[in-house]
């Protein structure tokens, strides 16, 4: 039987403000619950930590290299504004399969084109962050008579010009019914209930998502949840410490644009407070919409999904947002799965991707999941299978303010990261999980380095990625049987003997 779908879906979280991932200052009730009741993902890693292209990957099941759409509108670097007219996504072919298909919420998988033209029910909300100008918000709130959007207490930094930094965080006035989550889930909520009378009436099934822009900077939050973490009791990510030494340069010169320096360290603690705050309040969200799937009788025939596009600084190695930097706090984000009659309470440490979401919602509707390239399946993981799965995950990046490529391996203990304009990384996350030293150079790493760069390079070869081309010339990735200088002049000479 084709289940329903429920896909909660955050922006720029990072996987250490849940309970369920360990965090003892936590105030996510149901998203734990979720996680009890069905398969928390200790390695799930975006694609790229960058909305747009991220999103896109989930649509498509597609790599960001082969969809193409590698940036962000706001941001855009000379690159690709929204995906081809041809291109594979799941919610055309839910659509075409008889599914009710709806989004509310964050879309910004495009520019011109809109959730709308990809067949997503629900009202247009662009943009990167809460659109607080918006007619159906603003409506929103004058049905029910509630005060506007007004922000004091600002938290912002002094840029290396000398101007004002990003807004990072602001204190709302307004109460919780009024903000912008609130309205996100209300809406959600009607349709739900839409849907649920087409389930009863026609047996259609459907595919709802629900896509936070928090807790996206900036952290714009009403008191009880602006002040309901004590700054006192958090502790400071030990990344703080960087120095960037023997990182690549960039690095340094994003930690400038964001500020970090020019704020006090008791600012950065009440930014990570404010943050986890960001979190409960969508959780509290969230915790509507699934008492409204037990209302409505659905939680039976309903899979749910929750995760994020990508992960955020907060301050972890100098940093906020997220950019050239393939760090853990940005690669690797929450991943969390419950399916009917799939047992409860399951951990699994498979290197799993939000790409294989597009596999898992096809097979949860019964399509056929081929068109989608780059994705597999997380069915049999849920169902507590033992599964033939890479040791490794390949994660990629085009640029966000200007172009910066980059590819990273991960994989049980190490991870690395090839910088073409730069110093390439390593790290030993056994010794050092906070990604403080490269050991790239280091001789004694020099058989990790090796074998690491061979895997990358047969990986991105095998996927049609041409970023490969660069490390034919630039690293030792062993012998080769085709020509890398493309000159088609001289093919034998790499051919093996």
């Amino acid at each position: 039987m084709r289940k329903n779908i429920l896909f909660l879906m955050t922006d720029q979280h990072r996987t250490d403000t849940l309970g369920a991932y360990g965090n003892r200052l936590a105030h996510t009730p149901v998203l734990d619950e979720l996680a009890a009741t069905g398969t928390r993902f200790d390695r799930w890693y975006t694609p790229t930590a960058i909305c747009t292209p991220a999103r896109a990957s989930l649509l498509t099941g597609q790599a960001p290299f082969r969809h193409k759409l590698l940036a962000n509108h706001e941001r855009n670097v000379g690159y690709l504004e929204d995906l081809s007219e041809d291109r594979f996504t799941f919610s055309r072919a839910l659509r075409d399969n008889g599914y009710n298909c709806g989004l509310i919420g964050k879309w910004h998988a495009g520019n011109r084109r809109t959730a709308a033209d990809y067949g997503f029910d629900g009202p247009e909300l662009p943009g990167w962050h809460n659109p607080v100008d918006h007619p159906d918000y603003l409506a929103y709130l004058a049905e029910r008579d509630l005060p506007p959007y007004a922000i004091s207490d600002r938290v912002r930094g002094i840029l290396p010009n000398g101007g004002p930094g990003n807004l990072l965080a602001a204190r709302l006035h307004q109460p919780v019914e009024a903000t912008f989550e609130h309205y996100l889930a209300t809406r959600a909520i009607e349709q739900l209930e839409r849907y649920a009378a087409d389930s009863r009436e026609r047996g259609q099934p459907f595919f709802l998502a629900l896509h936070f822009f928090g807790p996206h900077l900036p952290y714009i939050l009403p008191d009880e949840y602006f002040d309901l973490v004590d700054p006192a009791d958090v502790e400071l990510p030990r990344s703080v410490a960087e120095t960037f030494e023997g990182k690549p340069p960039v690095q340094r010169n994003y930690s400038a644009h964001w500020t970090f320096d020019t704020m006090p360290i008791e600012t950065t603690r009440k930014l990570i407070a404010v943050y986890w705050g960001y979190v409960a309040l969508i959780d509290l969200q969230i915790g509507r919409v699934m008492e409204a799937m037990q209302r409505l009788g659905l939680v039976d025939d309903t899979a749910v999904f929750f995760t994020c596009d990508h992960g955020e600084f907060t301050g972890s190695h100098r940093l906020h947002d997220k950019g050239p930097a393939m760090y853990e706090d940005i690669y690797r984000t929450p991943g969390l799965l419950r399916v009917p009659n799939a047992p409860p309470g399951v951990v699994r440490r498979e290197f799993v991707s939000l790409l294989d979401c597009t596999a898992t919602i096809l097979e949860l509707a019964g399509i056929d999941p081929k068109p989608a390239v780059d994705s597999r399946s997380l069915l049999p993981l849920v169902r507590g299978e033992t599964v033939d799965w890479d040791d490794d995950i390949v994660c990629e990046f085009h640029g966000h303010h200007f172009p910066y490529p980059q590819r990273m391996l991960r994989e049980d203990r190490y991870k690395l990261v090839v910088n073409p304009d730069s110093v390439n990384e390593l790290y030993d996350l056994h010794t050092d999980p906070d990604e403080l030293q490269n050991v790239y150079a280091h001789p004694e790493r020099a058989e990790v380095r090796t074998r690491m760069m061979r895997r990358l390079y047969d990986v991105l070869r095998e996927r049609g990625d041409n970023f490969y081309h660069w490390m034919t010339s630039m690293y030792d990735v062993g012998e080769v049987g085709h020509d890398p200088t493309l000159s088609g002049l001289d093919e034998s000479t790499y051919q093996a003997q």
